[in-house]
């Protein structure tokens, strides 16, 4: 199976879920990325520095998303309140979690966010568990 976590800029919320859910994954058929709608900055210590706090990576360029990607992606997770599903509505399967993004300097607000997506993820990775 095929993840990918999408939110606008892939700095934050997109790259927070992916990086624990590829912490907590115990299914090694479950392939996981993440992408934004548009290409981001780069992510900014802030975010960097409160994942590791978490034991997550958020380091890395953002990318953009690619259509070809999608060819072989099973599940579509939007990770944002700020990107329409209808964008991927021809897509397989889309899951909306509508979580709020924050300004990259707003320490406090980062680290509620990220607790708020690691509970989504967790939930997630439970029922993606029976996966073979």
């Amino acid at each position: 199976m095929n993840l990918i976590f999408v939110c606008k800029y892939n700095r934050f919320r997109s790259r927070t879920a992916e990086a624990y859910f590829k912490k907590i994954n115990k299914n090694k058929n479950i392939h996981v990325s993440s992408a934004g709608v548009f290409k981001g900055e780069p992510v900014v210590k802030n975010v960097i520095n409160i994942g590791k706090k978490y034991g997550i990576n958020t380091n890395g360029k953002p990318r953009g998303l690619r259509e070809d990607e999608f060819v072989k992606t099973d599940l579509i997770v939007i990770v944002a309140d700020n990107v329409p599903a209808s964008l991927f509505k021809r897509f397989k399967k889309v899951i909306v979690w509508k979580i709020p993004d924050t300004t990259q300097d707003n320490k406090l607000r980062i680290e509620e966010i990220m607790k708020q997506i690691f509970k989504k993820v967790d939930v997630l990775a439970r029922q993606l568990r029976k996966i073979k």
